[in-house]
This record gives structure tokens, C-alpha cells and sequence, in this order.
């Protein structure tokens, strides 16, 4: 016998057509799950924490680690086997002395370098790039596509539908835009059409990346979308198959979901998304503490 449950973030919720949930009495009797770490910091912006710091808890009553994602005797943290390891030789082609240049900037003047970069043709046809937008020492960073149309006009990423719905899904496990969360993406400014970024325009923005993921040291990277991916791990995957393991980028924890972009085109894949949520919660928790 189940009961529904609606004390979640309704429009969270409605946003990515999850509701409504349900759980089994056994499951809410039992309460939290331990590995699911401490309730959701008291920062959170009140229109968020209201709903959801007193349900955070319920995450890993509702999302179980499924038979593939936990094997037993063995951590949760594993690196995962079975993809290429041969990086693409498009995405490692880049000018060295540039990148060791991008490697020693600060904050200022490495988002300044990104607002006057011309290294690929996306500058072109771009009213502003994006560098990136947050916490600047958050755990949790999340790397997406590239720009959109109305992410190239207010110079932040992630403001648009996508960013909405990437918003609703932070709250649904304890997460808010700016709180311990900082968001950036492969490329900095906007293809034309919002087409997928070209292997080569990636390389000449992973410079860029590689330096924000320095400044930032995220205890994990949560790669939005393929490119974002690839960016990451310089290796070509499906993300069916990447779902639900761990991977690694220069020693940080990597897991790897859909685009928010792709879930409004294809919103039966929404679930999914969000169990990589718990996912990455549940990882998040297995990490501890930055030391």
C-alpha cells in the first residue's frame, strides 16, 4: 500500500513532471537514509528552503542506488570501466602558450579573457560570451553546453527555459543557483543557432574550463549534456550509457546527465534525469567533506 506524498517543491515538480510521487509507509518509516549527509544548509534561499530543507532527507528514501550503481562490499566512489580511453585529437589541439597564459589568471582577469577571446569563430557572430556564474568555492559545479540566445544577450548562463528547469531540479535535492553551486559551460559564447558546439571550438574554450575548475575546486563536476561530457573526460560517449558512474577529471569526481535543453524537448526523460540528481547526491555524500 503507497501514499502520496506532496509536501516536495510543487513547482519543481510540475516543471519536470515528476508528480506525483509516491513511497511506500515501510519507506517513510524508516526515515533518512544515512548516506544522504547533513539536511540542506540554513542559506538556502527561503522560497526554496521552506519546501525542501525538511525534505531533503526523503532523497534516498525515494532513490535507492539501483543494482548497477552499487555493488556489494565495494564503495560507492568506483571509477567506472568499459569506454575508449583514447582521448579525441580534436579536443586535445589547442596553442600551449595560451593555455599556459589562461593557467595562472585569477578570477578577474580570467573572465576578462574570456569576454575579449577571438581564438575560435564563435566569437563572430556573439553579442557578449558567458564565463560562468556562482559560488566561486562550491562543491557542486555544473558544466553545461554552450550559451543560448538569451543567455548571449544577459551574459549568464543558464537563464532561459533550460536554466528555469535546471533551477527545479537543483531545488528537488536541496540545491540552489549560487548556494554551493557554481555553473559554467564547454564554450563561452553562443553557436549560431544554438547548434552543438564543433569539437575544435571546444578545445579552444577547455582552456578556459580547465582553469574555472582550478579556482573553483568542486568536490564533483556534473556534466550537462554530451559535449559538456566530452569536454570533461576527452573521450567520446553515449550518455545512456555513462548514466549512474563515476568518472574523473584531473582527480574531481564526474557524473555525467541530460541537458536540461534536451529534457524540454524530450520531457519523458525527465525521471532519469533527476535519479542522476540522487545519484550525484548520493556520491556527493560518499566524497565528505572538501579537507
Amino acid at each position: 500500500m503507497a501514499v502520496r506524498t506532496s509536501s516536495w517543491p510543487e513547482a519543481a515538480l510540475r516543471e519536470m513532471r515528476l508528480g506525483p510521487l509516491w513511497r511506500l509507509r515501510a519507506r517513510a518509516a524508516a526515515g533518512a537514509d544515512a548516506r544522504l549527509g547533513p539536511e540542506v544548509p540554513e542559506e538556502v534561499p527561503a522560497d526554496v528552503s521552506e519546501h525542501v530543507s525538511e525534505h531533503v532527507s526523503e532523497v534516498a528514501a525515494i532513490c535507492p542506488p539501483t543494482a548497477s550503481q552499487v555493488v556489494p562490499g565495494r564503495p560507492l566512489v568506483q571509477k567506472s570501466e568499459g569506454f575508449a580511453r583514447s582521448p579525441s585529437p580534436s579536443l586535445q589541439a589547442r596553442d600551449d602558450g595560451r593555455a599556459n597564459r589562461i593557467a595562472i589568471l585569477g578570477w578577474e582577469a580570467l573572465e576578462e579573457d574570456i569576454r575579449a577571446c577571438r581564438a575560435c569563430p564563435l566569437c563572430e557572430r556573439r553579442r557578449q560570451a558567458v564565463p560562468g556564474v556562482g559560488d566561486r568555492s562550491a562543491r557542486w559545479m555544473l558544466v553545461g553546453e554552450g550559451p543560448g540566445a538569451e543567455e548571449d544577450q544577459r551574459g549568464e548562463p543558464f537563464v532561459g527555459q533550460a536554466g528555469r528547469l535546471l533551477d527545479s531540479m537543483l531545488a528537488t535535492i536541496g540545491l540552489a543557483r549560487g548556494e554551493d553551486v557554481y555553473i559554467a559551460n564547454a564554450v563561452k559564447c553562443r553557436p549560431p543557432h544554438n547548434r552543438t558546439p564543433e569539437r575544435s571550438e571546444i578545445a579552444s574554450c577547455l582552456p578556459y574550463l580547465e582553469r574555472q575548475i582550478a579556482l573553483v575546486q568542486p568536490r564533483l563536476l556534473v556534466a550537462l549534456g554530451r559535449p559538456a561530457a566530452q569536454a570533461l573526460l576527452q573521450r567520446e560517449l553515449a550518455i545512456t550509457s555513462a548514466r549512474g558512474k563515476r568518472f574523473e577529471h584531473n582527480g574531481v569526481a564526474v557524473v555525467v546527465t541530460y541537458h536540461p535543453a534536451y529534457l524540454l524537448r524530450n520531457p519523458q526523460d525527465k525521471a532519469k534525469a533527476w535519479e542522476d540528481l540522487c545519484f550525484a547526491r548520493r556520491l556527493m555524500a560518499e566524497l565528505g567533506d572538501r579537507v
